[in-house]
């Protein structure tokens, strides 16, 4: 399918279980009663660890699986026989840099990312390689190598910098496209040589393929008179591109291409055109026109679709639709996916059960069918769909992996976190609370096991999220603070506040020049309200958040409105002044964001902060650099209050280098609301 953008085995090879689909369903059904044990908290230690498998991956033909193994800090790309898993498998780690994720490319050929610290005079950050490995051994070849260069400069400029697989050629045996900056190359896996297709020009963000591999659309970005725009462009037959629809971010106007038909004219385009929520729809290149909706959900943003480019009967026909419900979520329609869906969830036993949404644009409630709890997705398949790799879980549960073969027989292959124990992270559920303006705001909330720690009030976490053109979901979550804070009894609370995106396009806007304003407001508005349900402890509330979340967490400390016991903030932003031309990473994020980003400056006030702050950033974070929480901090300790401040080192953006700097990020959390902030938490 063309997916458009966006441990070892458990316990060895030898107590792996076969399940039939009934057995599979039998095992959950018979789960016996919680015991002390497993409410155990799991340790620092234990949440900072890598998975035991990770980025797990089938070959096309079903031949071989491989992943991401981790032994302690060392991560190894382990490679196994797929039709005989007690077969020893293959281990290749790399020296130097340590492997983040592998991905098959081809039959026998997988793609590896791995990552390592960069220096170059006082900049520090992480630097990231792509590489391409044979399963049956050889060298690992970096793509970059190929490329021919003009000057010793932009070699030693190449040399800092990684590929992308833009499209793994599927009906290719022998190449894949790769982008490198903005230029375009088709590379041969098996011969390790490069040719450049296409030499791109400025201000491009990305580019899209059809069904045959071919380059037929981008997305470009500009300013004219009237802002900052996005530009749609097609490759016409002659080779040239062409302005099809061009979007103004202030009008937060979404149009961007998800993939095309077997009919080459037609492209499916996600588009919030005259609607709040986003749709994919049918776009006809010829006559520059939006056609009919292939598909819109009433309560949430659709975000992509997969065509099938198998060649056989159902070549170019839509295998699904995907959209952003509770959590990233896949809408089946080919009948062949929509039974094998159907079948995994019934073996796993995952059900549905009605839950009440409320769409934050018009208040309209709305009973549905959803997996509130467990759930399941495809992480990889065959392309005959016999090998397929599923993950079940929760956002309160690392969950398990397992191997369906033909259809039939479902593999218990490893828990990526066997130490942590579900029971001790407690449940998230979705709610929606009203702003003091009347603004609904959608939530998740997670309570402590009540078993363990009584019915409530909890001495409660309020966690912004980052972006804040982002959003939270009922996910998993690899950072691990969800887990730490409930498994320590806290609730938490992840406000999805006005400036989140992926909740439809008016809350989106209604943070536009907000910021430490009404998008604050909105934080301090799910205190209130929490403590009115009798969840938040009168006098036991903190705010804990990263990126934006950190700003947020500084301008909670000098907002005297005695909500707040104390505050971390986690690499946060602190002058709004300074961010618009340095804090992201992304051009066209950084530009799309900047006229937006009005405020407080927390920094500008830290003098007359009112409750306890712990701060920590990490040294190598180029997305928002340490100067703004040592901005903050300079000033900050005149104010009489506690100031904690924590440089990481080798700790980027969230990413650690090693397990112990995790630790140490995770510990400071714990340990702050344990024995700082005012007395505890």
């Amino acid at each position: 399918m063309q997916t458009v953008k966006r441990t070892a085995l458990a316990a060895g090879v030898a107590a792996m279980v076969m399940l039939s689909a009934a057995a599979a369903s039998a095992e959950t059904s018979a789960a016996p009663a919680a015991t002390a044990e497993a409410f155990r908290a799991p340790t620092i230690e234990q949440l900072a660890a890598y998975p035991a498998l990770a980025s797990l991956t089938v070959s096309p033909d079903g031949r071989h699986l491989a992943a991401v193994q981790s032994r302690g800090e060392e991560r190894v790309v382990t490679i196994w026989d797929a039709t005989n898993l007690s077969n020893e498998p293959r281990n290749l780690g790399a020296q130097h840099m340590k492997v983040q994720g592998v991905q098959f490319v081809k039959n026998g050929v997988v793609a590896i990312s791995a990552w390592q610290p960069f220096e170059s005079g006082s900049f520090k950050t992480f630097a990231s390689k792509l590489y391409l490995i044979n399963v049956n051994g050889g060298a690992w070849n970096d793509p970059l190598t190929t490329i021919q260069t003009r000057s010793e400069s932009e070699r030693e400029q190449l040399s800092r910098s990684s590929a992308r697989v833009l499209d793994a050629l599927p009906n290719d045996p022998d190449h894949i496209l790769i982008s490198v900056g903005s230029d375009i190359y088709k590379y041969n896996v098996r011969r390790h040589r490069s040719e450049r297709v296409l030499r791109s020009g400025e201000r491009v963000n990305g580019y899209d393929t059809d069904l045959n591999g071919d380059l037929r659309a981008r997305s470009r970005a500009g300013r004219d008179g009237n802002g900052l725009y996005v530009a749609t462009e097609f490759r016409n037959a002659a080779g040239a591109w062409e302005e099809h629809v061009r979007n103004y971010v202030k009008d937060r106007e979404v149009f961007s291409v998800a993939g095309f038909s077997k009919d080459p004219n037609i492209a499916f385009v996600v588009s919030n055109r005259e609607r709040d929520k986003a749709a994919i729809l049918e776009y006809d290149i010829a006559a520059r026109r939006l056609g009919e909706v292939a598909f819109s959900h009433p309560l949430f943003e659709a975000t992509g679709v997969s065509v099938w480019d198998i060649p056989g009967d159902n070549f170019g026909e839509i295998a699904s639709f995907s959209y952003a419900g509770l959590r990233g979520e896949t809408y089946p329609v080919l009948p062949e996916l929509e039974a094998l869906t159907n079948r995994i969830n019934a073996a796993l036993g995952i059900q549905e059960t009605p839950i009440d949404i409320v769409d934050p644009a018009t208040g309209q409630h709305q009973t549905i069918p959803y997996k509130a709890g467990k759930h399941a997705r495809i992480v990889s398949a065959s392309r005959d769909l016999n090998t397929i790799i599923v993950w079940a879980g929760s956002a309160n549960d690392p969950g398990a992996y397992y191997l369906l073969r033909n259809k039939e027989q479902l593999t218990v292959l490893s828990q990526p976190y066997p130490d942590i124990a579900p029971a001790a992270l407690g449940a998230t559920s979705y709610a929606t609370y009203a702003a003091r303006d009347g603004q609904l705001i959608p939530a998740f909330v997670t309570r402590p096991n009540a078993e363990q720690f009584g019915p409530g009030p909890y001495p409660t976490v309020i966690m912004p999220h980052g972006g804040p053109w982002a959003r939270d979901d009922m996910e998993w979550d690899g950072s691990m603070w969800p887990a730490l804070l409930a498994s320590r009894g806290y609730a938490i609370i992840q406000p999805q506040f006005r400036g989140s995106s992926g909740w439809g396009t008016a809350l989106w806007r209604a943070g536009d020049g907000e910021w430490g304003q009404k998008m604050q407001d909105d934080l301090d508005d799910a205190v209130v309200w929490a403590q009115d349900q009798g969840l938040a402890k009168q006098g036991h509330v903190a705010m804990f958040g990263f990126s934006y979340g950190g700003y947020a967490a500084m301008v909670a400390a000098v907002r005297p409105n005695g909500l707040y016991k104390c505050a971390i903030a986690g690499a946060g932003v602190s002058d709004l002044s300074r961010i618009r031309d340095s804090l992201l990473n992304n051009p066209y994020t950084r530009e799309a964001q900047r006229d937006t980003v009005k405020g407080l400056s927390p920094s500008s006030v830290a003098n007359t902060i009112s409750i306890p702050i712990m701060l920590y950033h990490g040294e190598r974070d180029q997305t928002a650099p340490i100067e703004h929480s040592e901005w903050f901090v300079d000033k900050a300790r005149s104010s009489g209050q506690d100031v904690q401040f924590t440089r990481l080192t080798d700790y980027g953006h969230g990413n650690a280098w090693t397990r112990a700097i995790m630790a140490q990020q995770l510990g400071l959390i714990d340990t702050y609301f344990r024995d700082g902030c005012n007395g505890g938490l």
